[in-house]
């Protein structure tokens, strides 16, 4: 409850600041090279990650509406408080988090969040959470008559007690809710798919065949840390999601392996992009765009500066520029 007393009075504080008062950090600038993903238009190949973007603080540093898209924080049917204790911590470039998807839940997102995103004409992608099927189908019936551009399915947090990792890792109860969210909806839906499996293309050709348009990948991997004082894990859920520049391997095989076994599925790669070099990796590897995660934690406009650095990559690269232009990728 104090922390979303916080956040709302965090909140309120942003709205009350003069625009006049904050440096846009990046000025306008004419995208080269757009993509699509799905059928959907991007103007990059650059989206935000669900979880590390929060629009009412990061709007006084870029313009929003110039990343390809925005994922925005996983919502639930009803207001989610997260995980109790302490839900952080840090491992070798990486961090370590057991939020626990808190948000406000989809009416306040209706009628707060993607509104004042969709008035700056940004393409938003609506991440949903749920506990249960009856959850997601829910959140997804709300969001059908919205202005959300795209929904992205989380079938992969690992640091909630139910629904998220458990609903992706097994491919029969995957596939059941994905056929199930498929009659509700006519946008394109995008499931995000948890590393924590033996092969990952079991549980996205389940995804694919049951309806998804696309699909994200990877979602964060299952870590801990212990603190030698006690001898007890830091983090009072015990594990959380591993991301930052450590994952980038395993995002790269995730899509890698993906793209041999769904060569016609729109693939979204995500996990330890920080530069547009790295963005580009993903490309390459077979991802039609990218989405910046744990970047953003500690610079908050990372996801642009690894879009207007991709841009500029891909001025020597025509061919995969071209590729990506027609909604085709590399592999």
């Amino acid at each position: 409850m104090v922390r979303s007393l916080l956040a709302n009075v965090w909140d309120g504080v942003n709205e009350m600041i003069d625009d006049t008062q904050h440096e846009n950090l990046y000025g306008s600038y004419e995208w080269k090279h757009p993509t699509q993903v799905a059928g959907v238009p991007w103007k990059n190949p650059v989206a935000t990650a669900s979880g590390t973007f929060q629009y009412a603080a990061v709007r006084w540093f870029y313009d929003v509406s110039q990343l390809g898209a925005v994922t925005t924080k996983g919502v639930s049917p009803v207001p989610w408080e997260g995980n109790p204790g302490i839900r952080t911590a840090e491992g070798p470039s990486s961090n370590i988090n057991a939020v626990g998807l808190q948000n406000p839940g989809v009416d306040h997102y209706l009628e707060d969040d993607l509104p004042k995103l969709k008035a700056i004409n940004a393409t938003v992608i609506a991440n949903v959470a749920g506990h249960c099927d009856d959850d997601y189908v829910e959140v997804v019936s709300k969001l059908n008559d919205s202005p959300a551009d795209m929904l992205e399915i989380n079938v992969s947090c690992p640091n909630v007690s139910a629904g998220g990792m458990s609903v992706g890792t097994d491919p029969v109860a995957l596939s059941r809710l994905i056929t199930r969210l498929r009659k509700l909806t006519d946008k394109k839906m995008i499931v995000k798919l948890t590393p924590n499996v033996t092969d990952i293309t079991v549980p996205a050709r389940a995804a694919v065949e049951s309806g998804a348009d696309a699909l994200s990948m990877i979602n964060t991997l299952l870590g801990m840390r212990i603190n030698i004082r006690t001898g007890e894990p830091i983090i009072d859920h015990v594990t959380g999601g591993v991301s930052g520049p450590a994952v980038l391997p395993m995002g790269l095989v995730a899509v890698w392996k993906t793209r041999s076994a769904l060569p016609n599925t729109p693939i979204i790669g995500i996990g330890g992009i920080d530069s547009g070099e790295k963005a580009l990796e993903y490309l390459y590897a077979g991802a039609n765009a990218v989405e910046v995660g744990a970047a953003a934690l500690f610079e908050p406009t990372a996801p642009l500066r690894v879009a207007r650095e991709l841009d500029e990559l891909l001025d020597a690269r025509p061919e995969l520029a071209d590729k990506l232009a027609k909604g085709e990728t590399w592999r």
